[in-house]
């Protein structure tokens, strides 16, 4: 009993120091897996916690259930817009690129490291994919935010290429422990393994889909008590990703695509579910990165740490970079996209799990390659990880951090799936507070409850607008939740225009501009009132209107975000637009600037009231 409470006391402090630990090392920048691997050293048999962990098997068990639970809520919290932004990008990266680093990899680990081919395609394998769980933290870590195709690119790749990189390890590991290697590889045993590759992937895709369904079908139907409803979807998932196991298909492919179809489909416990899987997702991450910390001896990474640093160096600069630039020629992406992505090839928990792969198969130099995996692993941590930030501004990809609301409280509501209730308290830095807005710019498909002011609640908005502390109760779907919490939270005037699809609220240009004003509070000429926002900004710019062309209306701006054949099809709403500090292009706009004044001054006695 004693043993056992001293486990439970142990796990608990570790956890709950970590949770500390990764605290203080945000506001230093420093990567939250480094912190948890570092942890688990010093909490190892050569560190100052003395524990000594060496349990291959525990440790492959409990990374496979924990890499399994982070694919989940990583599918949870892929859109359907970075899915169709990304799938052809990352799909090829997830295949073609992981193949690409490995043959790289895989003849520096020969020359380098002075293995045998085999073996050092092994070697390669086991760090050519990028690791979700590293991918899904980092990128949200410091509240990070990046265009939405680099953004999508780099997570659902990462949510895509464990098949690859699993299936290369587990081949290449049976090819060397059975001795066929000394024989040659047959075109009878090449079919098998292609055969191998394309069943873990068809077979992930069958289970993640139609188990995806069966797991939105139960939550819907079967009526449970709150607590209940993420704890079977959770279950239920699990079922699916051991189920693909048993058959040989990709069960972390298939784990992943549960929690997309979850995510991406109405049901009535939309927000207990995305908030138990987080929980339990940085649960699983801690555990996971802290179990693989207790599991190396740091004494023995000492003598192979020159050439482990020098294959890792390949494998940054490299491996990864070919292959990101191949794989995404065909895509579109610009030089500097393309090299933040490259940048970004982050190993993590993957690597090292893959590394256990050989050492429970008793193959020859297992210690070493896990002692190499790991040396990898932390190189990449340090060195990608903690410059992830800069990176993004020097590629010029990150978007201004979205304004975070004061207070949200969101409830589901049971009976219309998708749908919820949501409570705003208005910042006093809020777009809102700012404008005195006296009408509510709502984004599509929100309506208006209530509002509760010093403790008094209104049916309908107050004649004066909101003020700070004003509590707003609505009624709107997910989607919206993003522009919501734009429009509800603090936000400082910005200086520097962002990118030209970075908009508040999206319109369909077929909207009446008449209508839209009054709704939104931007000034138009009374001859305008009469057009579609498209015919506005075609009136304005001419008949063809390149994508992401401005026009001023007032306080606000108009952005063209999506043009088909020369016309715009969906017009943005950019509620705070950028004050320039480009004083020569200031004086370059200096014409067009005055007879916008004028015009909008003029305006003002004309629109009818």
């Amino acid at each position: 009993m004693d043993v056992a409470n001293q486990i439970i006391l142990v796990a608990a402090a570790l956890i709950t120091f970590s949770i500390f630990a990764g605290v203080m090392s945000s506001r230093v920048g420093a990567p939250l897996l480094l912190v948890f691997l570092g942890l688990g050293m010093l909490a190892g048999e050569e560190g100052p916690g003395g524990i000594v962990f060496n349990d291959f098997k525990m440790a492959y068990l409990a990374g496979s259930i924990a890499l399994a639970l982070i694919l989940f809520d990583g599918g949870l919290r892929t859109s359907r817009e970075y899915m169709s932004l990304a799938l052809g990008p990352a799909g090829v990266m997830a295949t073609l690129g992981v193949v690409i680093t490995v043959a790289i990899a895989g003849v520096a680990a020969h020359y380098l490291l002075g293995f045998i081919w085999p073996r050092a395609f092994l070697m390669a394998a086991i760090v050519g994919s990028t690791d979700a769980a590293a991918v899904f933290l980092l990128l949200h870590q410091r509240g990070l935010r990046l265009k939405p195709r680099v953004a999508s690119a780099l997570e659902v790749e990462s949510g895509l290429n464990d098949p690859m990189a699993i299936f290369l390890t587990l081949g290449l590991v049976g090819l060397i422990t059975s001795g066929i290697t000394k024989t040659g590889l047959t075109l009878p045993l090449a079919a098998d393994l292609i055969f191998d590759f394309l069943w873990q992937l068809i077979g992930g895709l069958t289970f993640g889909v139609v188990g995806g369904m069966l797991v939105l079908r139960a939550v819907n139907k079967l009526s449970l008590s709150p607590g209940l409803s993420p704890v079977l979807a959770g279950a239920l998932a699990l079922v699916i990703f051991a189920l693909a196991q048993s058959f040989q298909a990709s069960g972390f492919l298939a784990i992943y695509l549960v929690g997309y179809i979850l995510g991406t489909h109405p049901h009535r416990a939309t927000g207990d579910i995305n908030r138990f899987s987080d929980g339990v997702a940085w649960l699983a991450q801690i555990s996971m990165f802290l179990m693989l910390g207790l599991l190396v001896t740091p004494s023995k990474l000492l003598p192979i740490l020159v050439p482990g640093l020098g294959f890792a160096a390949v494998l940054i600069f490299i491996a990864r970079p070919v292959a990101v630039w191949i794989s995404l020629l065909p895509f579109g992406f610009n030089w500097r996209e393309t090299s933040f992505i490259s940048w970004i090839g982050l190993r993590g928990a993957v690597p090292i799990f893959l590394a256990t792969i050989p050492v429970l198969e008793n193959a020859a130099y297992a210690q070493l390659i896990f002692g190499l995996a790991y040396i990898v692993v932390l190189t990449s941590l340090v060195v990608q990880g903690w410059s992830i930030s800069r990176a993004a501004k020097l590629a010029r990809v990150e978007l201004p951090a979205r304004p975070k609301p004061r207070m949200r409280v969101e409830l589901d509501l049971p009976t219309s799936k998708g749908r919820n209730v949501v409570a705003y308290t208005v910042d006093p830095l809020s777009l809102l507070a700012r404008r005195n807005m006296k009408r509510l710019p709502l984004p599509q498909g929100t309506d208006f409850i209530s509002v509760m002011r010093d403790g008094v609640v209104q049916n309908k908005l107050p004649a004066d607008g909101l003020k700070p502390g004003d509590v707003v109760l609505l009624i709107t779907s997910n989607a919206t939740i993003s522009s919501l919490d734009r429009l509800f939270g603090a936000r400082a005037p910005r200086l520097v225009a962002r990118d030209p699809g970075q908009v508040d609220f999206l319109l369909e240009a077929s909207a009446n501009c008449g209508t839209v004003a009054d709704m939104y509070g931007f000034l138009v000429t009374p001859h305008e009132r009469s057009l579609t926002l498209a015919g506005l900004m075609i009136s304005r710019c001419g008949e063809r209107v390149p994508e992401g062309t401005r026009i001023r209306a007032g306080a606000i701006e108009l952005v063209a975000v999506d043009i088909e054949k020369g016309l715009p099809t969906q017009v943005g709403l950019d509620l705070d637009p950028a004050q320039d500090d480009d004083k020569s292009g200031r004086w370059r706009r200096l014409p067009l600037t005055i007879w916008q004044t004028l015009r909008e001054t003029f305006l003002i006695d004309e629109t009818p009231k």
